[in-house]
């Protein structure tokens, strides 16, 4: 599996409900998507959980990367290109993964990073990730991590936004999923 998303940031004053119809008129066209795990059509908005910015940030998990290679290149992610420009697609490798198919419920997607540092093995790397990760009853999440970057990054799926404070993340609002 290979999880893989782009991250638009818009302007303070710019319109959200242009992307909320976007999202509403498009999204089923990624439903049953060659070897799409999932799409979360996500968003930020300024203000909003504590954002201070407005965003489009769709997060993708592929199956294999032939999907993957589909979408970008043959015509379907020149939508992205026409509406917004030239993005930089974050890649990740799924690390650990939670999702069942209950995730769908979720309404929001609570995202955190953290580094890898160097140390001399990465034995048992997965076991301490899992400990370092904040605990958050009853959600779903999944962990991908990009050994170019030495980072990982974990997604928690909710269905509210009853979760503490005390750790740093994005918050953001799931407007469609597909499967």
């Amino acid at each position: 599996m290979i999880a893989a998303q782009y991250k638009i940031t818009l302007p303070s004053d710019y319109d959200m409900q242009i992307i909320k119809a976007r999202v509403k008129k498009n999204a089923y066209k990624t439903d049953g998507f060659q070897d799409l795990k999932f799409k979360l059509y996500l968003i930020t908005e300024k203000g909003i959980n504590d954002n201070n910015q407005n965003s489009y940030c769709p997060l993708y998990l592929w199956k294999d990367s032939s999907g993957l290679n589909k979408f970008l290149f043959d015509g379907f992610y020149d939508n992205i290109l026409n509406s917004f420009g030239w993005q930089r697609v974050n890649v990740g490798i799924p690390l650990i993964d939670t999702t069942s198919s209950n995730f769908t419920e979720s309404n929001y997607l609570y995202h955190i990073t953290g580094r890898i540092q160097p140390q001399e093995s990465l034995l048992n790397l997965k076991a301490k990730i899992a400990q370092e990760l904040p605990v958050l009853e009853n959600t779903y999440y999944l962990v991908t991590y990009n050994p170019d970057k030495w980072e990982y990054e974990a997604f928690y799926f909710l269905t509210d936004l009853d979760i503490s404070k005390e750790v740093n993340g994005v918050i953001y609002k799931i407007l469609h999923i597909s499967q």
